[in-house]
């Protein structure tokens, strides 16, 4: 008996590259090729009626960005951005996309994440690259995947062997990168570590009021409880406030 193969469904507006990806996965029998799509409105049908376990998905089409598709993503299919970008303008990928390929695709490329889908590996973590308030977020939450820019992080909170991130529209998804990670990417100018388990975002806080021990607490948008600052950190958050 044959072991079974990973459903695939491709996105792309250009037929000749969705050609030929078709074509470079021929040359993994572990992946089927369910079906193909030009845009977002054409994927956005494909996805229930095809029940794909793997996306490869384009990012710039007419009509709608491969974002606008992530939302009605299953949290079981994979996602693998194919995209013309190049690998800066991909930065913040990472967090829970399984990887993303350049076009023109190269083989080895491909192999490579044909391997980490079989061995369900994430992308190895890239070197540290500052983010940007624009840029985009893939976070797994409520069984789907959403995009979340990073300006509108309001917070993020340490628990246990993962970070929770709270956004301005008061929820929260769990992302399997530490503080100490994020402390490195994100916009200095924006975010502040307040408190060992917590970093802020400084343009989300409505007040400020002083607390136990010479410390403070914040009130941010979109987050009902305050938060409390640490003696050690109330003095950066007072000279970010202040200037």
């Amino acid at each position: 008996m044959s072991a079974r193969r990973l459903r695939a469904l491709l996105v792309d507006d250009e037929r000749l590259a969705r050609a030929e990806l078709r074509k470079l996965l021929g040359a993994h029998p572990e992946i089927e090729v369910v079906g193909e799509a030009q845009d977002v409105a054409e994927a956005r049908l494909s996805l229930p009626k095809l029940a794909p376990e793997l996306l490869f998905l384009d990012v710039q089409m007419p009509g709608g960005s491969g974002f606008d598709l992530v939302a009605d993503v299953p949290e079981s299919c994979r996602i693998v951005f194919v995209t013309a970008y190049s690998e800066h303008a991909l930065r913040a990928f990472d967090v829970n996309a399984l990887d993303y390929l350049l076009k023109p695709v190269p083989p080895v490329r491909l192999a490579e994440t044909v391997a980490r889908v079989l061995r369900d590996e994430p992308r190895p973590q890239p070197a540290a690259t500052q983010l940007d308030g624009e840029d985009p977020l893939l976070v797994a939450q409520g069984g789907h995947y959403r995009v979340v820019k990073v300006k509108d992080v309001v917070c993020l909170t340490a628990a246990r062997d993962v970070s929770e991130l709270h956004t301005a529209d008061g929820r929260v998804a769990a992302v399997s990168r530490s503080l100490k990670d994020w402390e490195a990417v994100l916009p200095k100018r924006q975010f502040l570590r307040i408190h060992r388990s917590t970093i802020v975002n400084v343009d989300h806080i409505e007040k400020l009021e002083p607390w136990f021990q010479a410390g403070f607490r914040v009130t941010l948008r979109g987050h009902q409880e305050p938060l409390e600052v640490s003696r050690r950190f109330a003095s950066l958050l007072r000279d970010r406030i202040v200037s």
